[in-house]
């Protein structure tokens, strides 16, 4: 028994739109600013980032593969193209010899912590600094609402989603 979609109307279409359109939109222009400014890509950024945020910059594959929600693949070829650059390294886990720890190295966190002011500037130009206090909390809300929505619709460990 086949049910006719429940289509989305003239504004329920331009609220889906505009979300998707600004929502990448955002993203190639911070994309194009963080290469420009630092050499770095999103991925190089949000991996650095993530390591200085750590007082030991060291962390285990596994676990930084669940921060960022990546794959283990994407994030090793990711690393070792990182590796080559001087800016982090891999060693075996102490804890774990079945897994390795992505550790930053002090080229990365110069890098990270000079592109960092720039990056951040990029997003406040471009986002934070168009709403008000009010309207930040309201995308607050609304975020935090779909994250938990989404929440509950575990991802497998291949990447599919649970019925």
């Amino acid at each position: 028994m086949s049910t006719e979609p429940k289509w989305l109307g003239p504004r329920d279409d331009r609220a889906w739109r505009t979300f998707v359109h600004a929502h990448h939109q955002l993203g190639v222009r911070l994309q194009r600013h963080l290469l420009q400014d630092s050499g770095l890509t999103e991925a190089d950024y949000e991996i650095l980032a993530v390591l200085s945020e750590y007082p030991t910059g060291r962390m285990s594959a596994q676990e930084l593969c669940g921060l960022l929600l990546w794959e283990k693949s994407r994030l090793s070829h990711q690393v070792r193209r990182m590796q080559e650059r001087g800016l982090i390294t891999r060693k075996p886990n102490p804890a774990d010899a079945r897994s390795t720890m992505i550790c930053l190295l002090p080229v990365g966190r110069r890098t990270i912590v000079e592109a960092a002011p720039q990056h951040v500037h990029n997003v406040r130009r471009h986002f934070i600094d168009l709403f008000t206090p009010d309207e930040r909390d309201t995308l607050i809300a609304i975020h935090e609402r779909i994250l938990s929505h989404l929440g509950e619709e575990p991802i497998r460990d291949d990447g599919t989603l649970t019925d």
